[in-house]
């Protein structure tokens, strides 16, 4: 009996999708369709909110799914592509999420392992000199491992000195990134000013065959993005080739005063807007070659009087006047999701009130760059060993007070050890809350997990 009834229920059911897939072009059947969408259950409907798929695609979708083989021969080619294009699409939108979940579990998974002298030391970016004690660094041994195993920092920045010859940068290299995988679980961000033109530490060594660019601004004068991006093309090639994989490049100044002496030919020019798409064309060709880019000096190092490597450097421009220029091709990495910027330690006192170096302003850095421009990257400030900030703090309160004004990253403190030691202090008797370096980490290792090493 029990196979009789199910004998027949199936013939109904037969019956009446048959009917239905027979009339569907008529205006019963659409009829029909509009009473069985609005007979759903109320449940049913809220399901299909929350996958983020509208009722109507979600019932055609269950509807039309086959269940014998005289009901599949029914179906049209038409309809059958149509239900294909739809599951593949569902599938895909599926994967994208699990991939985006899986990051964030990995980026927690990787945080709660973590100690607190880790997690101190990876919003460290230093010289090896700063890390092994050594005068000059031109090679990665035992020194190297063992100073990564007591400071396991977020990255190393390499001058001129450090690099001789294209096979002895690239053991270097080489070694540092297997022992920092080793030691952290993670890579280093081995980084670089290589910029083009003036600032290009491989560029201008006669011992690499790389190509050579002219200065920024008179790239920027021909108005052509085409030799942008092979400046970004060509410096991403070779970084990529001798193992670095953070520049910090383009520079994203706009020059307004020509009395500037800092910048000067560095910038692509005086036009925001043209120099916001110069240096988007510098960042995508790294990007082709897996190497990060940062728009540095935020808020914009073209307004200024005086160099911030030398002492105090300033700007009397308005937030409003910045905006209309300096900041234009900040606001342009942030709308495409470049992962670095730099912050400068230039004084604006006409936008926070006071000479604070943006470095460490929480005004600049979390209300303003963070908050009204909304930038979610990394923000690294600009050496810590420049005149600006030891002329005027001390290097660990200086550290200190860029991190509670919200830096994820710390470039070369005039002394890295007691700075290191100093934070490690300041989290202990909650100077800075563990969650701050925590919200620091979080973008850090979400970056070093998705890099290809």
């Amino acid at each position: 009996m029990i196979l009789k009834k199910t004998s027949v229920k199936w013939t109904v059911a037969t019956l009446i999708i048959t009917f239905l897939l027979a009339g569907c072009f008529s205006p019963l059947s659409q009829k029909n369709t509009s009473d069985v969408e609005k007979s759903k259950s109320v449940s049913e409907q809220t399901q299909n909110e929350s996958d983020g798929v509208s009722s109507q695609t979600e019932n055609a979708s269950s509807n039309d799914q086959p269940k014998t083989e005289a009901e599949t021969n029914a179906l049209s080619t038409n309809e059958t592509e149509i239900l294909q294009d739809f599951n593949n699409s569902t599938q895909s939108a599926s994967s994208s999420v699990s991939t985006t979940q899986t990051m964030e579990q990995q980026v927690k998974q990787k945080l709660s392992e973590m100690t607190l002298e880790e997690k101190v030391a990876q919003i460290f970016v230093i010289t090896p000199e700063a890390l092994t004690g050594y005068q000059t660094v031109t090679a990665a041994g035992d020194v190297t491992r063992n100073a990564l195993k007591n400071y396991p920092v977020g990255g190393l920045v390499y001058f001129s000195p450090n690099i001789e010859t294209p096979e002895q940068l690239k053991a270097m290299t080489e070694n540092t990134q297997k022992y920092a995988k080793e030691i952290e679980g993670m890579p280093l961000f081995l980084s670089i000013d290589e910029e083009g033109g003036t600032i290009a530490r491989i560029g201008n060594n006669t011992n690499f065959q790389v190509k050579r660019f002219s200065d920024m601004a008179s790239i920027g004068a021909t108005n052509e993005l085409e030799k942008a991006y092979e400046v970004g093309d060509t410096i991403g090639g070779y970084l990529k080739q001798y193992g670095l994989n953070l520049d910090f490049a383009p520079d994203a100044d706009v020059l307004t005063n020509p009395d500037n002496t800092v910048i000067e030919n560095r910038s692509f020019g005086s036009d925001g807007n043209a120099v916001a798409k110069m240096d988007l064309e510098v960042a995508k060709g790294l990007a082709n070659h897996q190497v990060l880019s940062c728009f540095k000096h935020f808020p914009g190092h073209g307004a200024t009087q005086g160099d911030t490597h030398e002492g105090f450097t300033y700007t009397n421009k308005t937030l409003d006047e910045l905006k209309e220029s300096e900041l234009v091709p900040f606001q342009a990495a942030i709308d495409n999701d470049i992962p670095f910027i730099m912050i400068s330690h230039i004084s604006v006192p006409n936008v926070i009130g006071d000479n604070t170096p943006s470095s460490l302003s929480k005004v600049m850095i979390t209300d303003i760059l963070r908050g009204e421009m909304g930038y979610q990257g990394i923000i690294i400030t600009d050496s810590m060993s420049m005149g600006a900030i030891v002329n005027n703090y001390g290097s660990t309160d200086a550290v200190i007070q860029s991190i509670q004004a919200g830096a994820d990253l710390i470039l070369m403190p005039k002394d890295f050890k007691a700075a290191y030691q100093g934070v490690l202090d300041a989290v202990n008797d909650k100077t800075i809350s563990e969650q701050r370096i925590n919200e620091s980490l979080e973008r850090i290792l979400r970056v070093k997990l998705e890099m290809s090493y």
